[in-house]
Protein backbone atom coordinates (compact mmCIF):
# COMPACT_ATOMS: atom_id res chain seq x y z
CA UNK A 1 0.00 0.00 0.00
CA UNK A 2 2.79 2.54 0.99
CA UNK A 3 4.45 1.81 -2.54
CA UNK A 4 0.91 2.70 -4.18
CA UNK A 5 0.47 5.82 -1.92
CA UNK A 6 4.34 6.99 -3.42
CA UNK A 7 3.93 5.82 -6.73
CA UNK A 8 4.44 8.79 -9.27
CA UNK A 9 2.63 6.92 -11.82
CA UNK A 10 -0.78 6.02 -9.95
CA UNK A 11 -0.62 9.66 -8.37
CA UNK A 12 -0.38 10.75 -12.27
CA UNK A 13 -3.09 8.65 -13.28
CA UNK A 14 -5.31 9.41 -10.46
CA UNK A 15 -4.78 13.31 -11.16
CA UNK A 16 -5.43 12.95 -15.16
CA UNK A 17 -8.55 10.69 -14.37
CA UNK A 18 -9.91 13.56 -11.74
CA UNK A 19 -8.93 16.17 -14.64
CA UNK A 20 -11.24 13.92 -16.85
CA UNK A 21 -13.64 13.54 -14.88
CA UNK A 22 -14.03 17.23 -14.30
CA UNK A 23 -13.87 18.02 -17.82
CA UNK A 24 -16.59 15.42 -19.10
CA UNK A 25 -18.59 16.20 -15.76
CA UNK A 26 -18.55 19.75 -16.58
CA UNK A 27 -19.64 19.33 -20.04
CA UNK A 28 -22.32 16.52 -19.16
CA UNK A 29 -23.91 19.01 -16.74
CA UNK A 30 -24.18 21.77 -19.76
CA UNK A 31 -25.46 19.55 -22.04
CA UNK A 32 -28.13 17.98 -18.91
CA UNK A 33 -29.25 21.90 -18.32
CA UNK A 34 -29.18 22.57 -22.02
CA UNK A 35 -31.68 19.45 -22.67
CA UNK A 36 -33.65 20.20 -18.98
CA UNK A 37 -34.37 23.60 -20.78
CA UNK A 38 -35.12 22.60 -24.15
CA UNK A 39 -37.77 20.57 -22.79
CA UNK A 40 -39.43 22.69 -20.10
CA UNK A 41 -39.73 25.47 -22.96
CA UNK A 42 -41.12 22.90 -25.76
CA UNK A 43 -43.88 21.62 -22.95
CA UNK A 44 -44.33 25.50 -22.42
CA UNK A 45 -45.12 26.21 -26.23
CA UNK A 46 -47.53 22.34 -26.08
CA UNK A 47 -49.29 24.46 -23.36
CA UNK A 48 -49.21 27.66 -24.98
CA UNK A 49 -50.66 25.44 -28.22
CA UNK A 50 -53.74 24.09 -26.24
CA UNK A 51 -54.98 27.34 -24.79
CA UNK A 52 -55.09 28.90 -28.56
CA UNK A 53 -56.70 25.76 -29.97
CA UNK A 54 -59.01 25.81 -26.64
CA UNK A 55 -59.85 29.66 -27.42
CA UNK A 56 -60.19 29.12 -31.16
CA UNK A 57 -62.56 26.28 -30.40
CA UNK A 58 -64.61 28.20 -27.75
CA UNK A 59 -65.18 31.11 -30.78
CA UNK A 60 -66.08 29.13 -33.30
CA UNK A 61 -68.59 26.99 -31.53
CA UNK A 62 -72.15 28.62 -30.71
CA UNK A 63 -71.68 29.65 -27.12
CA UNK A 64 -70.09 27.74 -24.33
CA UNK A 65 -72.96 25.22 -23.94
CA UNK A 66 -72.82 23.61 -27.14
CA UNK A 67 -69.00 22.75 -26.81
CA UNK A 68 -69.52 21.21 -23.35
CA UNK A 69 -72.51 18.97 -24.83
CA UNK A 70 -69.78 17.24 -27.46
CA UNK A 71 -66.50 16.87 -25.41
CA UNK A 72 -64.77 15.20 -28.09
CA UNK A 73 -63.63 17.98 -29.81
CA UNK A 74 -61.75 19.03 -27.44
CA UNK A 75 -61.06 15.71 -25.08
CA UNK A 76 -58.33 14.52 -28.44
CA UNK A 77 -56.41 17.60 -27.94
CA UNK A 78 -55.01 16.56 -24.70
CA UNK A 79 -53.92 12.59 -25.48
CA UNK A 80 -53.42 10.72 -22.45
CA UNK A 81 -53.72 11.02 -18.94
CA UNK A 82 -50.67 12.93 -18.31
CA UNK A 83 -52.67 16.34 -19.54
CA UNK A 84 -55.54 18.54 -17.82
CA UNK A 85 -57.84 21.33 -19.26
CA UNK A 86 -60.21 23.42 -17.25
CA UNK A 87 -62.30 26.69 -18.56
CA UNK A 88 -63.48 28.69 -15.47
CA UNK A 89 -66.30 31.59 -15.97
CA UNK A 90 -65.74 34.87 -14.14
CA UNK A 91 -67.15 33.77 -10.80
CA UNK A 92 -64.90 30.78 -11.16
CA UNK A 93 -66.89 28.19 -11.80
CA UNK A 94 -65.31 25.21 -13.96
CA UNK A 95 -67.43 24.95 -17.01
CA UNK A 96 -64.74 22.48 -18.76
CA UNK A 97 -62.86 20.07 -17.12
CA UNK A 98 -60.53 17.49 -18.33
CA UNK A 99 -58.61 15.81 -15.75
CA UNK A 100 -58.03 12.42 -15.13
CA UNK A 101 -55.84 12.59 -12.60
CA UNK A 102 -58.43 14.20 -10.67
CA UNK A 103 -56.16 16.84 -9.24
CA UNK A 104 -57.68 19.69 -6.94
CA UNK A 105 -58.05 23.28 -8.77
CA UNK A 106 -54.91 25.18 -7.33
CA UNK A 107 -55.22 28.90 -6.73
CA UNK A 108 -54.78 31.03 -9.62
CA UNK A 109 -52.99 33.95 -10.97
CA UNK A 110 -54.98 34.52 -14.37
CA UNK A 111 -54.70 37.34 -16.86
CA UNK A 112 -54.68 38.85 -20.37
CA UNK A 113 -51.05 37.11 -20.64
CA UNK A 114 -50.44 33.98 -20.48
CA UNK A 115 -49.17 33.23 -16.90
CA UNK A 116 -47.24 30.02 -16.25
CA UNK A 117 -47.14 28.22 -12.54
CA UNK A 118 -46.19 25.05 -10.81
CA UNK A 119 -48.42 22.88 -8.28
CA UNK A 120 -47.00 21.96 -5.17
CA UNK A 121 -47.28 18.66 -3.44
CA UNK A 122 -47.92 14.88 -4.88
CA UNK A 123 -47.94 14.67 -8.45
CA UNK A 124 -45.93 17.49 -9.56
CA UNK A 125 -47.41 19.96 -12.63
CA UNK A 126 -46.90 22.94 -14.25
CA UNK A 127 -49.70 24.71 -15.82
CA UNK A 128 -50.92 28.11 -17.71
CA UNK A 129 -53.60 30.45 -17.54
CA UNK A 130 -55.02 33.36 -19.15
CA UNK A 131 -58.37 34.99 -19.43
CA UNK A 132 -59.95 35.73 -22.92
CA UNK A 133 -62.58 37.46 -23.90
CA UNK A 134 -65.40 35.12 -25.72
CA UNK A 135 -68.95 35.21 -26.43
CA UNK A 136 -69.30 38.45 -24.48
CA UNK A 137 -67.62 37.02 -20.93
CA UNK A 138 -64.59 36.87 -19.66
CA UNK A 139 -63.49 33.34 -19.12
CA UNK A 140 -60.04 31.96 -17.67
CA UNK A 141 -58.29 28.89 -19.93
CA UNK A 142 -56.06 27.24 -17.78
CA UNK A 143 -53.97 23.73 -19.36
CA UNK A 144 -51.25 22.03 -17.87
CA UNK A 145 -49.55 18.57 -17.18
CA UNK A 146 -47.84 15.99 -15.11
CA UNK A 147 -44.37 16.42 -14.93
CA UNK A 148 -43.68 12.99 -14.12
CA UNK A 149 -42.71 11.94 -17.66
CA UNK A 150 -40.03 14.71 -18.05
CA UNK A 151 -38.78 14.24 -14.68
CA UNK A 152 -38.39 10.36 -15.22
CA UNK A 153 -36.85 11.11 -18.58
CA UNK A 154 -34.15 13.50 -17.27
CA UNK A 155 -33.44 11.13 -14.71
CA UNK A 156 -32.78 8.42 -16.99
CA UNK A 157 -30.07 10.74 -18.91
CA UNK A 158 -28.81 11.57 -15.39
CA UNK A 159 -28.49 8.10 -14.61
CA UNK A 160 -26.83 7.29 -18.16
CA UNK A 161 -24.45 10.83 -17.93
CA UNK A 162 -23.31 9.29 -14.50
CA UNK A 163 -22.95 5.63 -15.53
CA UNK A 164 -20.85 6.95 -18.72
CA UNK A 165 -18.71 9.58 -16.53
CA UNK A 166 -17.60 6.88 -14.01
CA UNK A 167 -16.56 4.44 -17.20
CA UNK A 168 -14.84 7.45 -18.51
CA UNK A 169 -13.15 8.26 -16.03
CA UNK A 170 -11.84 4.09 -15.13
CA UNK A 171 -10.80 4.12 -18.91
CA UNK A 172 -8.89 7.41 -18.24
CA UNK A 173 -7.03 6.31 -15.06
CA UNK A 174 -6.32 2.84 -16.95
CA UNK A 175 -4.83 4.50 -20.28
CA UNK A 176 -2.95 7.41 -18.13
CA UNK A 177 -1.11 4.41 -16.15
CA UNK A 178 -0.11 2.51 -18.96
CA UNK A 179 1.08 6.31 -20.50
CA UNK A 180 2.83 7.34 -17.44
CA UNK A 181 4.37 4.20 -17.05
CA UNK A 182 5.50 4.51 -20.35
CA UNK A 183 6.28 7.82 -19.65
CA UNK A 184 8.36 7.19 -16.75
CA UNK A 185 10.60 4.27 -17.97
CA UNK A 186 13.69 6.73 -18.48
CA UNK A 187 13.61 7.57 -15.02
CA UNK A 188 13.50 3.86 -13.87
CA UNK A 189 16.36 3.43 -15.67
CA UNK A 190 17.90 6.68 -14.07
CA UNK A 191 17.19 4.74 -10.95
CA UNK A 192 18.32 1.53 -11.98
CA UNK A 193 21.90 2.93 -12.83
CA UNK A 194 21.67 5.28 -9.29
CA UNK A 195 20.76 2.00 -7.89
CA UNK A 196 24.05 0.59 -8.93
CA UNK A 197 26.75 3.48 -7.96
CA UNK A 198 28.88 2.90 -5.28
CA UNK A 199 32.08 4.53 -3.96
CA UNK A 200 34.29 2.08 -6.27
CA UNK A 201 31.76 3.07 -9.48
CA UNK A 202 30.87 7.12 -8.66
CA UNK A 203 33.47 7.64 -12.21
CA UNK A 204 30.61 6.26 -14.06
CA UNK A 205 28.20 8.86 -15.36
CA UNK A 206 23.97 8.21 -16.00
CA UNK A 207 22.29 8.04 -19.53
CA UNK A 208 19.11 6.75 -20.61
CA UNK A 209 19.36 8.10 -24.04
CA UNK A 210 16.27 9.59 -23.64
CA UNK A 211 15.23 12.94 -26.35
CA UNK A 212 13.21 14.27 -23.40
CA UNK A 213 14.29 17.87 -22.20
CA UNK A 214 13.30 17.32 -18.92
CA UNK A 215 15.14 14.17 -18.01
CA UNK A 216 18.04 15.91 -20.18
CA UNK A 217 18.33 18.25 -17.45
CA UNK A 218 18.27 15.95 -15.10
CA UNK A 219 20.90 13.95 -16.66
CA UNK A 220 22.96 16.83 -16.69
CA UNK A 221 22.64 17.64 -13.16
CA UNK A 222 22.89 14.46 -12.10
CA UNK A 223 26.15 13.78 -13.52
CA UNK A 224 27.68 16.97 -12.72
CA UNK A 225 26.40 16.03 -8.88
CA UNK A 226 28.25 12.64 -9.63
CA UNK A 227 31.28 14.53 -10.68
CA UNK A 228 31.61 16.77 -7.99
CA UNK A 229 30.92 13.83 -5.43
CA UNK A 230 34.04 12.00 -7.24
CA UNK A 231 36.19 14.30 -6.81
CA UNK A 232 35.25 15.26 -3.09
CA UNK A 233 35.67 11.33 -2.36
CA UNK A 234 39.21 11.46 -4.41
CA UNK A 235 40.32 14.53 -2.22
CA UNK A 236 38.93 12.57 1.19
CA UNK A 237 41.20 9.58 -0.05
CA UNK A 238 44.16 12.15 -0.90
CA UNK A 239 43.31 13.37 2.18
CA UNK A 240 43.17 10.61 4.37
CA UNK A 241 46.26 9.20 3.33
CA UNK A 242 48.40 12.28 3.50
CA UNK A 243 47.11 12.96 7.29
CA UNK A 244 47.92 9.44 8.03
CA UNK A 245 51.53 9.79 5.91
CA UNK A 246 52.10 13.31 7.99
CA UNK A 247 50.85 12.56 11.49
CA UNK A 248 53.19 8.47 10.81
CA UNK A 249 56.37 10.48 10.85
CA UNK A 250 56.54 12.40 14.44
CA UNK A 251 54.55 9.45 15.95
CA UNK A 252 57.09 6.87 14.62
CA UNK A 253 60.43 9.49 15.61
CA UNK A 254 58.39 9.36 19.37
CA UNK A 255 58.30 5.71 19.16
CA UNK A 256 61.61 5.14 18.39
CA UNK A 257 63.36 7.47 20.15
CA UNK A 258 61.19 6.62 23.77
CA UNK A 259 61.95 2.80 23.06
CA UNK A 260 65.76 3.33 22.68
CA UNK A 261 65.77 5.84 25.80
CA UNK A 262 64.15 2.79 27.49
CA UNK A 263 65.98 0.22 26.28
CA UNK A 264 68.53 0.87 29.09
CA UNK A 265 69.66 3.31 31.58
CA UNK A 266 70.23 6.82 30.73
CA UNK A 267 71.80 9.57 31.84
CA UNK A 268 70.21 13.00 32.54
CA UNK A 269 71.16 14.65 30.32
CA UNK A 270 69.63 12.56 27.92
CA UNK A 271 66.53 11.48 29.15
CA UNK A 272 66.44 15.66 28.72
CA UNK A 273 67.70 15.55 24.56
CA UNK A 274 64.80 12.77 24.25
CA UNK A 275 62.01 15.12 26.15
CA UNK A 276 63.07 18.10 24.31
CA UNK A 277 63.20 15.94 21.22
CA UNK A 278 59.67 14.40 21.50
CA UNK A 279 58.03 18.00 23.00
CA UNK A 280 59.19 19.16 18.98
CA UNK A 281 57.56 16.79 17.70
CA UNK A 282 54.41 17.09 20.15
CA UNK A 283 54.52 20.82 19.32
CA UNK A 284 54.22 19.47 15.64
CA UNK A 285 51.31 17.18 16.10
CA UNK A 286 49.43 20.37 18.02
CA UNK A 287 50.14 22.69 15.26
CA UNK A 288 48.86 20.43 12.64
CA UNK A 289 45.90 19.15 14.39
CA UNK A 290 44.97 22.89 15.12
CA UNK A 291 45.49 23.35 11.55
CA UNK A 292 43.41 20.77 11.06
CA UNK A 293 40.45 22.14 13.18
CA UNK A 294 40.59 25.37 11.91
CA UNK A 295 39.95 23.95 8.47
CA UNK A 296 37.27 22.06 9.24
CA UNK A 297 35.36 25.04 11.16
CA UNK A 298 35.77 26.96 8.11
CA UNK A 299 34.31 25.05 5.85
CA UNK A 300 30.92 24.67 8.37
CA UNK A 301 28.60 27.16 6.72
CA UNK A 302 27.49 28.33 9.63
CA UNK A 303 31.19 30.13 10.53
CA UNK A 304 30.47 33.73 10.78
CA UNK A 305 33.49 36.02 9.43
CA UNK A 306 33.58 39.18 12.08
CA UNK A 307 34.56 42.07 9.80
CA UNK A 308 36.22 45.04 11.04
CA UNK A 309 37.97 47.95 9.64
CA UNK A 310 41.52 46.58 9.92
CA UNK A 311 44.26 48.96 8.66
CA UNK A 312 46.65 47.19 6.83
CA UNK A 313 49.97 49.23 7.46
CA UNK A 314 49.45 48.74 11.55
CA UNK A 315 49.01 45.00 11.13
CA UNK A 316 51.54 44.39 8.63
CA UNK A 317 53.96 46.55 10.21
CA UNK A 318 52.94 44.13 13.70
CA UNK A 319 53.46 40.81 11.41
CA UNK A 320 57.10 42.54 10.47
CA UNK A 321 58.21 42.91 14.10
CA UNK A 322 57.18 39.08 14.82
CA UNK A 323 58.68 37.56 12.00
CA UNK A 324 62.10 40.05 12.11
CA UNK A 325 64.17 37.39 14.06
CA UNK A 326 63.33 34.81 12.19
CA UNK A 327 64.07 36.83 8.74
CA UNK A 328 67.09 38.10 10.02
CA UNK A 329 68.68 34.71 10.53
CA UNK A 330 68.66 34.29 7.11
CA UNK A 331 69.68 37.78 6.05
CA UNK A 332 66.21 38.87 4.95
CA UNK A 333 64.48 41.89 4.66
CA UNK A 334 60.62 42.62 5.31
CA UNK A 335 59.60 46.16 3.21
CA UNK A 336 56.07 46.96 4.41
CA UNK A 337 54.58 48.79 1.42
CA UNK A 338 51.13 48.72 2.49
CA UNK A 339 48.39 51.38 2.67
CA UNK A 340 44.86 52.04 3.63
CA UNK A 341 41.86 49.79 5.03
CA UNK A 342 40.08 46.74 4.46
CA UNK A 343 36.81 45.13 5.74
CA UNK A 344 38.36 41.61 6.62
CA UNK A 345 38.68 39.11 9.90
CA UNK A 346 41.48 40.81 11.85
CA UNK A 347 42.78 37.32 13.38
CA UNK A 348 41.66 35.67 9.75
CA UNK A 349 44.00 38.33 8.04
CA UNK A 350 46.64 38.35 10.44
CA UNK A 351 47.08 34.53 10.33
CA UNK A 352 46.42 34.38 6.50
CA UNK A 353 49.31 37.06 6.03
CA UNK A 354 51.51 35.50 8.28
CA UNK A 355 51.48 32.12 6.79
CA UNK A 356 51.71 33.54 3.76
CA UNK A 357 54.95 35.50 5.29
CA UNK A 358 56.59 32.32 6.87
CA UNK A 359 56.43 30.48 3.42
CA UNK A 360 58.12 33.55 2.04
CA UNK A 361 61.14 33.33 4.87
CA UNK A 362 61.38 29.52 4.11
CA UNK A 363 61.90 29.87 0.31
CA UNK A 364 63.51 33.07 -0.05
CA UNK A 365 67.27 33.69 -1.45
CA UNK A 366 69.58 34.55 1.42
CA UNK A 367 70.04 38.42 1.32
CA UNK A 368 67.33 39.17 -0.64
CA UNK A 369 63.86 41.93 0.23
CA UNK A 370 60.24 40.18 1.16
CA UNK A 371 57.89 42.93 0.02
CA UNK A 372 53.91 43.00 1.78
CA UNK A 373 52.38 45.53 -0.74
CA UNK A 374 48.57 46.00 -0.79
CA UNK A 375 46.75 47.62 -4.37
CA UNK A 376 43.27 48.81 -4.09
CA UNK A 377 40.63 49.08 -6.72
CA UNK A 378 37.02 50.03 -7.01
CA UNK A 379 35.81 46.17 -6.58
CA UNK A 380 38.27 44.94 -5.10
CA UNK A 381 41.61 44.84 -2.95
CA UNK A 382 44.68 42.55 -3.54
CA UNK A 383 47.09 42.07 -0.67
CA UNK A 384 50.42 40.71 -2.34
CA UNK A 385 53.61 38.85 -0.42
CA UNK A 386 56.59 38.59 -3.10
CA UNK A 387 60.19 36.84 -2.74
CA UNK A 388 63.05 36.70 -4.31
CA UNK A 389 63.84 33.00 -4.99
CA UNK A 390 63.34 29.88 -6.98
CA UNK A 391 60.29 29.86 -9.58
CA UNK A 392 57.29 27.52 -8.64
CA UNK A 393 57.20 24.40 -11.29
CA UNK A 394 53.94 25.20 -13.42
CA UNK A 395 52.54 21.44 -12.54
CA UNK A 396 52.52 22.56 -8.81
CA UNK A 397 51.10 26.19 -8.96
CA UNK A 398 47.39 24.27 -9.40
CA UNK A 399 48.12 22.32 -6.42
CA UNK A 400 50.10 24.57 -3.78
CA UNK A 401 46.85 25.53 -2.05
CA UNK A 402 45.62 21.85 -1.43
CA UNK A 403 46.34 20.34 2.08
CA UNK A 404 49.28 18.38 2.71
CA UNK A 405 50.71 19.78 -0.76
CA UNK A 406 54.15 20.87 -0.56
CA UNK A 407 56.35 21.44 -4.08
CA UNK A 408 59.42 20.79 -1.92
CA UNK A 409 58.86 18.52 0.88
CA UNK A 410 62.35 18.79 1.50
CA UNK A 411 62.70 22.20 2.42
CA UNK A 412 59.76 21.42 4.68
CA UNK A 413 61.22 23.03 7.97
CA UNK A 414 60.19 21.08 11.42
CA UNK A 415 58.59 23.86 12.51
CA UNK A 416 56.33 24.29 10.18
CA UNK A 417 52.58 23.74 9.55
CA UNK A 418 53.25 20.10 7.86
CA UNK A 419 51.52 21.47 4.34
CA UNK A 420 48.74 23.22 5.82
CA UNK A 421 49.71 26.95 5.61
CA UNK A 422 48.84 27.71 2.12
CA UNK A 423 44.90 25.70 2.44
CA UNK A 424 44.61 27.99 5.55
CA UNK A 425 45.35 30.46 3.81
CA UNK A 426 42.30 29.76 0.57
CA UNK A 427 40.34 28.51 3.50
CA UNK A 428 40.18 32.20 5.24
CA UNK A 429 39.58 33.93 1.74
CA UNK A 430 37.12 31.59 0.47
CA UNK A 431 35.08 32.55 4.20
CA UNK A 432 35.65 36.31 2.96
CA UNK A 433 34.22 35.47 -0.57
CA UNK A 434 37.65 35.93 -1.89
CA UNK A 435 40.41 34.00 -3.43
CA UNK A 436 44.13 33.23 -3.01
CA UNK A 437 46.77 32.75 -5.99
CA UNK A 438 50.61 32.49 -7.12
CA UNK A 439 52.56 33.26 -9.56
CA UNK A 440 55.65 33.09 -10.52
CA UNK A 441 57.24 37.28 -11.22
CA UNK A 442 60.36 38.09 -12.43
CA UNK A 443 63.34 36.62 -10.20
CA UNK A 444 60.50 35.61 -7.26
CA UNK A 445 57.50 34.23 -6.74
CA UNK A 446 54.26 36.84 -5.33
CA UNK A 447 51.32 35.55 -3.57
CA UNK A 448 48.21 37.24 -3.98
CA UNK A 449 44.74 37.47 -1.44
CA UNK A 450 42.22 38.90 -3.46
CA UNK A 451 39.31 40.51 -1.24
CA UNK A 452 36.15 41.62 -3.49
CA UNK A 453 34.77 44.75 -2.82
CA UNK A 454 36.77 46.61 0.31
CA UNK A 455 36.51 49.85 1.75
CA UNK A 456 40.06 52.43 1.34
Amino acid sequence: MNRWRRSLSLRLALAFALVSLLVLGGIGLYLYRSLQQEIAWRDDQTLLGRLDRMANLLRDAADIQALRARPELYANMLGNTEHFLWVLDSSGTVLISINPRELPLPDLHAGPEPHFQEGSGEPSYRLVTQQSRIHGQTLTLVAGHLLSERENMLAAYRNNLVLALLCAGLLSFVLAALISRRGLRPLRQLAAQAAELDAARLHTRLHTGSTYAELDGLEHNLNQALTRIDEGYQQLMRFSADLAHEMRTPLNNLIGQTQQVLSKARSVDRYEQVLESNLEEFERLARMIDSLLFLARSEHPTTAVQRQTVDLHDLTARLCDYFEDMAEERGLMLQNHCQGSLQADPEMLTRALANLIANAIRHADTGSDITISSAHSADRCVLAVTNRGAHIEQPHLAHLFDRFYRADASRSAPGSTGGLGLAIVQAIMRQHCGHASVTNEGDGVRFELVFPHTTT
